[in-house]
C-alpha cells in the first residue's frame, strides 16, 4: 500500500504544479504592460499547442473572457488581437466541451466584429478560429445568420486572400447543413430529409451571391481553395434545383462548371477530389440539372463512383462512394442496370460485410470501436446500395439475393445495436421484397417476418415507415408470409399504426389492413376514422390518391362496403373527389364507386339507389363526356352497371 499513497502523493504534486503553471498563463494576461501582456498571450499558444489539458485548465481558470475582452480593445495592438484570435481558435481545437465553453463566452460576435477591421492578418485568424468553431458538431449554424450583414461581408472578404478564400468556403460548407441523406435515407420514401433550416441557408447564400463569388476559386492555385470551394457547391447543390441549375450555366476561364466538375473526376486527381467532383455531379443529376443519360453521369461520375467502392480504397472512402453511388441511380432504372454490371459491382459489395476480419483479436478498446464503427457504417452503405440497385429490376434483385449469404446478413442487419444500419438494412429488405418470385422464396426461406415483427416494435417513426411498408408486401395475397404475421399479433400492430401522427405511417397501416372483410368486422371504425381524417386534411395528390384506392379496395369487400354505405360523410366525400381538378383523385373515387355499384353482388340494387340519390349519376354523365379518355371509359363502364 506505501508505493500506492506514494504514487498518489505524486500525482498530486503533478496538479498542483499543473494548475500553478495554468494560472501563471493566466494572471500575465492582466500584466499593465502591453508589451508582457503580448509575450503572455504569445507564450500562452505555444503552451497549449496540442496539450488539450493545459487547454482545458485554461478555460476552467478564465482565460477565455480575458482574451475576449482584449481581442476586442480597440487600444490593443493588431498584434494582441491576432494573438489572442490564434490561441481562442487553438482551444477551440480542443474538446467539445471546449468549443461550449467558448460558446457560452459568447466568441462568435466577438470574432464576427473583428472581421470589420483593416488588418488582413487579424482577419485571417479571426476567421480560422470560425472556421475552427463552426466545423464543430456542438455549434448550431443558425448563429451565422443571426445577422443580416455577415454573410454579405464575408462575401466580400473573398477576394482578400486565399486564406480568406479557404476559411470563408469552409464556414459556408458546415454552416448550409442538411440532414443530409446519407444519414436518414432515399428521398423516394416517405422521411424527413431536410433539417429545418437547409433550404434557407442555400437560398441565403445563393441570393448574396455565393455561386459567382465561390465558382473562380475553382480555379485557384492553392489546392485547398479549390477543395473548399468544391465542397461548397455540393452542399449548395444537394436537393436544390434553383443551385443545380445555375451551376450548370457558370462559365469559368471559358468552361462550363460540369466540365470542370468532370476533370476534378480523372484518376490522377486526389481521391478527396474526385469524390467531392461526383458528389456535385450527382446533386446536379438528382436536381433535374444534368439529364441521367449525360455522358458525365453515364460514362463519367457513375464509373468513378463504383471505383471507390473497391477495396483498394480506404474504408472511408468506400463507404462515401457506395453512398453517393446509392443517391445517384436510386430512382433511375437504366443507371441501376448499368451500376449492376460495372466492375462486378454487385460481388464487390459482399466484402463490405467481412470488416473487421476479426474482432475478437483485437485487444485495445479505442482501436475496437474504431473498427466496430467502420464495420457498421461499411454495412450500412452495402445495404443502402443493395437497395438502390434492387429497387426495380428483378433480375437485379435475384443477383443481389444470390450473393454470398445474402439473406443472412440482411436478417441479422434488422437486430443491429445501430440504427442506421437497422435502417438501412430494411430499406434493402423493402426493395427486394418488391419481387413476387423472392417473397415466395428467400423470404419464406429465411422467415424473415419474424425479425421484421421485431424491428417494428417500440422503432422510431423513420425505421416504422420502411418496415410497415416492407410489412405491406410481405402481406400481399400471394405472400407465404402472410397468414403467420397476421397471427402474430400484426393485426393489432397494424391499426395502432392507422393512429399514428406520422401521415406515412397511418397509410401504411391502412394498406397493410387489405383481408377486408375479417379486418374491416374487427377494426372497421378505427379505419374508417383514419381514413376520413387523411381525405379530409391538407395533404398531397398521392397520399389522398392511395387513400381512395384504400377506401376502393374496402369497397371491394363482400360485407365491409355496408361501411361505406351506412357512412354519409364518406360518400360525400367520394362525391367531391369525382369532381375535383386533379383527374389521378377522380379516377380513384371511381374506382370507389364502381365496386359499391357492380351489378354480380348482392345488395347492389339498393346501393345504386342511394348513390343515385346523392347525385352520382349525374356526375357520371358528366365524366363520361370527359377529355380524359381513362375518365370517360371509367364512367361509361360505371353507366352500364345502371343499365343492366
Amino acid at each position: 500500500m506505501v508505493p500506492l499513497r506514494r504514487q498518489k502523493t505524486y500525482n498530486l504534486v503533478i496538479f498542483c504544479e499543473v494548475t500553478a503553471s495554468s494560472r501563471h498563463y493566466v494572471d500575465r494576461l492582466f500584466d499593465p504592460d502591453p508589451q508582457k501582456v503580448l509575450q503572455g498571450v504569445i507564450d500562452m499558444k505555444n503552451a497549449v499547442i496540442g496539450n488539450n489539458k493545459q487547454k482545458a485548465n485554461l478555460i476552467v481558470l478564465g482565460a477565455v473572457p480575458r482574451l475576449l475582452y482584449l481581442l476586442q480593445q480597440e487600444t490593443s495592438s493588431t498584434e494582441l488581437r491576432t494573438e489572442c484570435a490564434v490561441v481562442l481558435g487553438s482551444l477551440a481545437m480542443g474538446t467539445e466541451n471546449n468549443v461550449k465553453s467558448l460558446l457560452d463566452c459568447h466568441i462568435i460576435p466577438a470574432l464576427l466584429q473583428g472581421l470589420l477591421s483593416p488588418e488582413l492578418k487579424f482577419i485571417e485568424a479571426c476567421l480560422r478560429c470560425l472556421r475552427t468553431i463552426f466545423t464543430s458538431p456542438v455549434t448550431p449554424e443558425e448563429l451565422l445568420y443571426t445577422d443580416a450583414t455577415v454573410i454579405p461581408h464575408l462575401m466580400a472578404l473573398l477576394s482578400r486572400s486565399r486564406y480568406t478564400q479557404e476559411y470563408i468556403c469552409q464556414i459556408f460548407s458546415h454552416c448550409c447543413k442538411l440532414r443530409h441523406w446519407h444519414s436518414c435515407g432515399f428521398k423516394s420514401s416517405p422521411q424527413p430529409l431536410l433539417c429545418a433550416n437547409g433550404p434557407d441557408h442555400q437560398t441565403i447564400l445563393f441570393n448574396h451571391g455565393a455561386v459567382q463569388n465561390i465558382a473562380h476559386l475553382l480555379s485557384s492555385t492553392s489546392y485547398k481553395v479549390r477543395m473548399q470551394a468544391l465542397k461548397c457547391f455540393s452542399v449548395l447543390a444537394f436537393e436544390n434545383p434553383q443551385v443545380s441549375m445555375t451551376l450548370v450555366n457558370v462559365l469559368v476561364d471559358g468552361e462550363l462548371l460540369p466540365q470542370i466538375f468532370v476533370k476534378m473526376l480523372q484518376r490522377d486527381k486526389p481521391i478527396e477530389m474526385q469524390l467531392t467532383s461526383a458528389k456535385c455531379l450527382t446533386y446536379m443529376c438528382r436536381a433535374g440539372a444534368i439529364q441521367t443519360d449525360d455522358n458525365c453521369i453515364v460514362l463519367k461520375t457513375l464509373p468513378s463512383l463504383v471505383r471507390m467502392c473497391s477495396k483498394e480504397r480506404l474504408l472511408e472512402e468506400r463507404v462515401e462512394g457506395a453512398e453517393t453511388l446509392a443517391y445517384l441511380i436510386e430512382t433511375d432504372v437504366e443507371l441501376q442496370r448499368i451500376a449492376s454490371i460495372t466492375d462486378h459491382l454487385i460481388a464487390m459489395l459482399s466484402d463490405y460485410f467481412k470488416y473487421p476480419s476479426s474482432v475478437s483479436a483485437i485487444t485495445d478498446i479505442k482501436r475496437l470501436d474504431h473498427d466496430l464503427k467502420h464495420a457498421h457504417e461499411l454495412r450500412q452503405a452495402a445495404f443502402k446500395l443493395y437497395a438502390s440497385l434492387g429497387a426495380n429490376d428483378e433480375d437485379i434483385r435475384k443477383k443481389i439475393i444470390e450473393t454470398e449469404n445474402m439473406m443472412d446478413r440482411i436478417v441479422n442487419g434488422l437486430s443491429e445495436s445501430s440504427i442506421k444500419v437497422r435502417l438501412s438494412a430494411v430499406r434493402c429488405l423493402h426493395s427486394l421484397s418488391r419481387s413476387v418470385q423472392q417473397l415466395r422464396t428467400s423470404f419464406q426461406d429465411h422467415a424473415v417476418w419474424k425479425p421484421l415483427m421485431k424491428v417494428l416494435q417500440n422503432a422510431p417513426d423513420e425505421v416504422l415507415v420502411v418496415a410497415s411498408s416492407t410489412l405491406c408486401n410481405l402481406l400481399l395475397e400471394f405472400s407465404p408470409s402472410k397468414e403467420p404475421i397476421l397471427e402474430s399479433g400484426a393485426i393489432e400492430l397494424l391499426c395502432s399504426l392507422t393512429q399514428s401522427e406520422n401521415l406515412a405511417l397511418r397509410v401504411n397501416g391502412i394498406w397493410a389492413l387489405m383481408h377486408i372483410d375479417q379486418i374491416m368486422s374487427t377494426h372497421g371504425k378505427q379505419i374508417m376514422q383514419a381514413v376520413t381524417l387523411i381525405l379530409e386534411g391538407e395533404h398531397n395528390i398521392e397520399v389522398k390518391e392511395q387513400t381512395l384506392c384504400i377506401l376502393a379496395n374496402i369497397a371491394d369487400g363482400t360485407t365491409a362496403k355496408e361501411l361505406i354505405m351506412t357512412n354519409d360523410d364518406i360518400l360525400q366525400k367520394i362525391k367531391y373527389y369525382m369532381s375535383h381538378s386533379n383527374a389521378k383523385l377522380q379516377l380513384a373515387a371511381m374506382f370507389c364507386i364502381s365496386n359499391l355499384i357492380w351489378n354480380e353482388e348482392e345488395g347492389s340494387q339498393e346501393r345504386q339507389d342511394k348513390l343515385r340519390d346523392i347525385g352520382i349519376v349525374d356526375i357520371l354523365h358528366k365524366l363520361s363526356q370527359s377529355s380524359d379518355p381513362n375518365l370517360c371509359d371509367k364512367a361509361k363502364t360505371a353507366l352500364q352497371q345502371y343499365l343492366a
